[in-house]
């Protein structure tokens, strides 16, 4: 059964995700916003996505661009949990995931390192 959480509540628990980076990757991170919205239109069921270009791929000529954006889609992820920990944890899990392709690590490489 989906769990009922308030917007408020699951934005804090992706500050809270944010919080848990550690300082040397949050602190590398550069020219990239974090939002939390409802769902992805296009494709409803997936938890996250990273829009932009990897700090691997920026070339000398990057600049003057709008922020990379990470979404954490809140309506897949309370769906797919049975209670607030299981929140917790896939929260995390996502900010993990999607940061890790603003430092340019794809799928496959999460997999191998068990974050996929």
């Amino acid at each position: 059964m989906p769990v009922e959480m308030s917007a408020a509540r699951f934005e804090e628990l992706v500050a809270d995700a944010l919080d848990e980076v550690p300082a040397e990757f949050s602190q590398a991170m550069d020219n990239v916003v974090v939002l939390v919205e409802d769902q992805n239109d296009e494709a409803p069921d997936i938890l996250g996505l990273y829009h932009g270009i990897a700090l691997t791929e920026r070339t000398s000529d990057y600049g003057g661009v709008l922020p990379d954006r990470i979404s954490i889609y809140r309506r897949p992820i309370l769906q797919m949990c049975d209670s607030e920990d299981q929140v917790v944890e896939e929260v995390l899990i996502t900010v993990v995931h999607e940061i890790a392709h603003h430092f340019g690590i794809d799928d496959a490489r999460l997999h191998e390192l068990g974050w996929g």
